[in-house]
């Protein structure tokens, strides 16, 4: 398993899972590249939530769905609020929050669904994009998992209502942990130390990481350990190990562009969505 970035044919550079089957689901994580949002949400702004010009954001929109040979209209996208909140989709939800943000599904911070041609669409800058698929029950879900969402347990949260909706077995679900903030950037303070302690009490030695002087959090290995407790296999979870921070030329970041004095910047997006399939 692994995690690529590939150029697509409208030459946007698009990241992958590799364990992902291609037959079955079409998912990608953006870049900031290719689009035309002008400074300081260039170029590829995916969210109409941060400042920029709707009309870009649009225009990006329908770019990336295109390169996905996705209709960007169908797109179902939340109003993300950091929390647990875990929204079955269907048919009937196709197109929220793509034109408006105020027509964004409500304060949820994950979808699943097992409707076919529904992409799911979330957007991050540093937070932690979680993608599922199911192959044996055709279903999908995507998590947004920020520190709180994280200490929350979004992810097994996620993973528990497809089991519940779609009678997915955790041992034979697919998940990949996308592009996000890594533990060597992610410097945080006592009460997300408090909160990392609490959620997991067994493994805050290995999530906490205490450097000259400064203490930072491994949110990749936290969703990991939850998803791994929840009954996925390891085998089944591929981590892509990029860091938003360190990597923001090619990824929107919110700390790095607060480190530059910058006080906004665009987010990329996590997709996935399923295809459809007679056999199923």
């Amino acid at each position: 398993m692994s995690y690529y970035l590939r150029q697509s044919r409208q030459n946007f550079w698009l990241g992958r899972f590799s364990s992902f089957p291609e037959d079955i689901v079409q998912h990608a994580i953006s870049t900031k590249l290719g689009g035309v949002s002008k400074p300081p949400f260039d170029s590829l702004n995916l969210a109409l939530h941060v400042g920029d010009n709707p009309q870009d954001v649009l225009i990006n929109r329908k770019r990336f769905a295109a390169s996905l040979d996705l209709n960007a209209e169908d797109i179902v996208t939340p109003n993300q609020v950091h929390g647990d909140r875990v929204l079955k989709v269907d048919e009937s939800h196709k197109g929220r929050g793509f034109l408006n943000y105020d027509d964004a599904i409500k304060e949820t911070d994950a979808l699943i669904t097992n409707t076919p041609d529904l992409p799911l669409m979330l957007c991050f800058a540093d937070c932690v994009p979680i993608l599922f698929v199911d192959v044996d029950n055709a279903a999908i879900g995507i998590a947004h998992a920020g520190w709180k969402g994280t200490m929350l347990k979004i992810a097994a949260k996620t993973l528990m209502a497809m089991t519940d909706e779609f009678g997915t077995d955790p041992a034979k679900c697919l998940a990949g942990i996308a592009p996000s903030i890594g533990s060597c950037c992610y410097e945080v303070g006592e009460n997300v130390v408090e909160a990392c302690e609490k959620a997991f009490p067994r493994h805050a030695d290995k999530l906490i990481i205490k450097r000259n002087g400064k203490i930072f959090i491994d949110l990749w290995q936290a969703n990991l350990i939850q998803l791994i407790e929840s009954g996925m296999s390891e085998d089944n979870i591929d981590v892509a190990r990029e860091c938003t921070c360190c990597k923001s030329a090619w990824y929107f970041s919110y700390r790095a562009a607060r480190t530059a004095g910058k006080p906004e910047t665009g987010r990329i997006a996590a997709l996935i969505s399923l295809k459809s399939n007679p056999d199923f």
